[in-house]
């Protein structure tokens, strides 16, 4: 029987680890990868549905003191924000409609990041990250599409 050692290709340089550490993580389905991602953005956008839900009152003075999304009535980006924060997650968690879920979320967190809450970058592209993780297959099958029409 071999041992694990035998089994482990011959690494000369750093540069043959990287390459096949590289190989090993390729090997882990996208499947598995995305449903951490599913479930971190989910619940931050859960959790803020349900604290709109626990307080619709609070959640109303935010988007006409605080928020002051622009075209929009306050009581309309609200109601509009409690949607997409109650629904969306539900399709990640499930695996149901999930482009189109990530697509919404990251269009909200879009408008955040613009409009709202500037200063908070750094989790916003956090969020980004994962959303457009999600979104990887249909953002390379537009891509291939665009590089075979300039061909």
């Amino acid at each position: 029987m071999r041992s694990a050692t035998d089994r482990l290709p011959a690494i000369r340089t750093t540069a043959d680890a990287i390459e096949w550490a590289y190989q090993q993580l390729d090997r882990v389905p996208y499947a598995l990868l995305a449903i951490p991602l599913r479930l971190a953005v989910a619940t931050v956008f859960w959790n803020s549905a349900m604290t709109k839900l626990a307080d619709w009152n609070a959640a109303l003075s935010l988007f006409e003191d605080e928020y002051k999304v622009p075209l929009l009535p306050p009581e309309l980006a609200a109601n509009l924000a409690f949607a997409i924060e109650i629904t969306t997650p539900v399709l990640l968690v499930f695996g149901l409609l999930t482009r189109f879920a990530a697509l919404a979320l990251l269009g909200m967190t879009a408008v955040i990041e613009i409009f709202v809450y500037p200063q908070a970058w750094p989790t916003h592209i956090q969020w980004a990250a994962m959303l457009l993780v999600l979104l990887d297959a249909l953002i390379q099958r537009n891509w291939a599409r665009s590089q075979e029409q300039s061909s």
